[in-house]
């Protein structure tokens, strides 16, 4: 009996054994059960270890469930077609439709075709390196139909984009495939969804606002959202001029913005008003705004509003040393990039939003993440970050900022940046290329592949530049006599002990002299004759130059080696900037209402003429690469101004100026009392009208200013004071 109860209790024990089993599998099959471990949890400092419960995903569907925003599950191996570029990356942009001038409102009846901001957009292609205008010889493509603003309560919603879309049969749409379309607002109210409401069918998606949830990673981009004041090209520079300290400002922590007091967004922003302290974290919202605003107005609106008129907005992010961006109706917001610009460290509130350029930005070493639904526990995030970190997150804030998203341009360029990386995988910028200063904007792969050889990463890479120097002689006179200031040039310079080659442009149409006729230098002397001879030539990146440094030299320069050798110490101690004697400066004009340009003694100086000065060899390469092809242009019309565009050009890369040696202002043979050898320009009115246009066509061009002033000048030590010559390490300075 007993040997029974045992058999029947082992028996009922295995069969509870199998149905928790199989009852357990079940419960797993069929989703009822959710668990999440703790590292699943947003972290504070790394976004993408994010996970949301799908409770907490905000509802991304149209009204009736069928979304058309997600589209097929695309990667660049499905939905993209790598035989279109085999060859250079070239962008193709549609021409706009009924041969309108794009100028926001010329659409047939009337219908707005394009906003400002995608005219912005368009501009930025048509005027990069990448545009073509052949459809044949494109890669990629972006459409003239504007996309920007899918808000259908908005002016700029553009209708019947699905409809048109269908009209674009052929080969260029091919379901979208090679398409980048770009889109800053989607949805409407109340839900404002992620949907575009058209099919794009296989196409990229540039997309502000986007959530973790949507994007497809490695196809679509992820961008900031931006006013349309947002400037096109150039775009102001960001707040902190220097390492600013204290660390901390006078506010900790500070937000001032709209006050959703219903829909989607409001749960955030109406629970700020719990972290005001009065004192060092400032939260200030309002509800004024939308039209029935008072209809919805609740007992806490008038205080807000009150407190919310006591401070001035940019006040405050000037003087605050974290930026609250907590999610607005949408998941990005405004004040990202204006606490970016304001160098005040932005602190996320805005759960799954996919940050801007997030494929090739480190965000954490500029960006604190919280959670929304651990909103109390920001003020001690915030107050535990320690301050060399703080003084590391606000420089970061700078460099994204200046590098990334001051312009409109600067936008548009990232984006193909990406796409381009993602097709020419052997030519893809590391991490540390894309987060550094300057940025991989200026910085192009086919030059080198070798982080040293570009001027900016010599000293995170432990590098210094090598050293010796090439000497680069302009030559444009039939003279050839020995006391000629092209013989005596090349004699000085090839007694510097640092030069490792001395080559001449030789642009007369005469041939240029034989060996025979050369003085004699222990380093080799080089003869280029250019088949064209323009003076953009000299700054043309030729193979046998291949020294770091460049000294550029017009053949009438009177420089000694004693002063060829000081600018060169120099110039090793500043290699991304250009350094030399002749300095010129920039001013505005009032009465003009333009800029103009001097050669006066001033106390300070923008330019140092390439005449003699010493330069980065890669600038060659951005010259010839880089610039916009009217830049070019505009050179080689007036065969002038070659010297202020390499200027504008450094200082835009660095924002910095150059750096002027010794007190040398007359650096050329003509300029000396008396000289008869050329004839000289410097007393020709003209020749200065037509410098002063050089840097206004320069400067719109650009979209702003580049030019940087400076009142240093570097002299040796010792120089000019009263002591023995023999002490003096540059002894030949002081006689000029």
């Amino acid at each position: 009996m007993q040997a029974k109860k045992r058999y029947l209790l082992v028996l009922i024990s295995c069969v509870f054994l199998l149905l928790c089993y199989y009852g357990g599998l079940r419960l797993r099959q069929d989703g009822d059960f959710h668990w999440m471990s703790h590292s699943q949890h947003r972290s504070y400092l790394d976004y993408n270890s994010d996970i949301l419960l799908e409770d907490d995903q905000p509802d991304i569907g149209r009204a009736d469930g069928k979304s058309v925003f997600s589209g097929p599950h695309c990667r660049m191996e499905t939905c993209f077609d790598f035989s279109l570029c085999r060859r250079e990356f070239k962008v193709y942009v549609y021409p706009i439709e009924g041969g309108g001038t794009g100028d926001g409102i010329s659409g047939v009846g009337g219908e707005r075709k394009m906003s400002q901001t995608y005219i912005k957009l368009i501009n930025s292609i048509h005027n990069s390196r990448y545009y073509t205008s052949d459809p044949s010889q494109a890669c990629l493509f972006v459409l003239s139909l504007d996309t920007l603003d899918r808000d259908i309560l908005s002016p700029n919603y553009v209708k019947n984009i699905g409809g048109k879309l269908s009209k674009l049969t052929g080969k260029l749409w091919n379901e979208g495939r090679n398409h980048v379309l770009f889109n800053l607002y989607s949805g409407t109210y109340p839900n404002y969804s992620e949907d575009l409401g058209f099919d794009y069918g296989k196409a990229i998606l540039a997309k502000a606002s986007m959530s973790v949830g949507k994007f497809r990673h490695q196809f679509d981009v992820s961008l900031p959202l931006f006013p349309s004041s947002h400037q096109e090209k150039g775009g102001e520079a960001g707040g902190v001029v220097a390492n600013n300290f204290p660390v901390t400002k006078k506010h900790l922590l500070a937000f001032k913005g709209k006050r959703y007091v219903y829909g989607i967004g409001s749960e955030t922003r109406n629970s700020l008003y719990h972290l005001h302290n009065f004192k060092d974290i400032i939260m200030l919202t309002t509800c004024k705004h939308g039209k029935a605003w008072k209809d919805w107005k609740d007992g806490r609106c008038e205080e807000d509003n009150t407190e919310y008129e006591k401070y001035d907005y940019q006040v405050l992010l000037q003087n605050s040393t974290f930026c609250l961006v907590p999610r607005g109706r949408r998941l990005g917001s405004y004040r990202f990039l204006e606490s970016l610009q304001a160098g005040c460290i932005p602190v996320l509130l805005s759960n799954g939003w996919e940050l801007p350029f997030s494929e090739v930005i480190d965000w954490q070493k500029a960006v604190i993440w919280a959670d929304e639904r651990l909103l109390l526990q920001v003020p001690d995030i915030v107050r535990s970050i320690e301050p060399t970190a703080i003084l590391a997150l606000r420089q970061q804030t700078q460099i994204l900022w200046n590098n990334y998203f001051s312009s409109v341009d600067k936008i548009a360029l990232t984006t193909l940046e990406i796409v381009k990386e993602r097709i020419q995988r052997h030519l893809a910028r590391s991490s540390f290329t894309w987060n550094t200063h300057p940025g991989v904007l200026v910085i192009m792969p086919q030059f080198s592949d070798v982080l040293r050889d570009y001027p900016f990463y010599l000293q995170s890479v432990g590098g210094s530049p090598r050293p010796r120097f090439t000497a680069v002689i302009y030559a444009t006179s039939a003279s050839l006599s020995n006391a000629s200031p092209l013989y005596k040039l090349v004699r000085n310079v090839s007694q510097s002990q640092f030069v490792a080659r001395i080559v001449v442009l030789w642009t007369n149409d005469r041939p240029p002299p034989g060996l025979s006729w050369w003085p004699v230098t222990p380093v080799p002397i080089n003869i280029i004759t250019p088949q064209l001879k323009t003076i953009s030539v000299r700054f043309y990146p030729h193979s046998i130059i291949q020294t770091d440094a460049v000294l550029s030299l017009d053949e009438d320069a009177i420089l000694s080696a004693s002063e060829v050798d000081f600018a060169f110490r120099v110039w090793q101690s500043f290699p991304d900037r250009i350094v030399g004697y002749p300095a010129r400066s920039h001013y505005w004009d009032d009465a003009k209402s333009c800029w103009g340009y001097t050669s006066k003694w001033t106390n300070d100086y923008s330019i140092v003429l390439t005449g003699a000065a010493f330069y980065h060899r890669y600038y060659n390469y951005l010259y010839t690469h880089y610039l916009n092809g009217l830049l070019h242009k505009t050179v080689d019309q007036s065969q002038n101004c070659e010297d202020i565009l390499l200027n504008f050009l450094v200082s835009h890369v660095t924002r910095l100026p150059p750096i002027k040696v010794t007190q040398r202002k007359q650096y050329k043979e003509s300029m000396l009392p008396g000289s008869k050898s050329y004839p000289t320009p410097w007393n020709d009115p003209d020749h200065f009208v037509q410098r002063q246009t050089c840097i206004n066509t320069f400067t719109s061009i650009f979209g702003y200013m580049p030019l940087v002033r400076s009142n240093m000048r570097l002299d040796p030590v010792l120089f000019k004071d009263p002591v023995s010559i023999l002490r003096k390490k540059y002894k030949k300075l002081e006689l000029v």
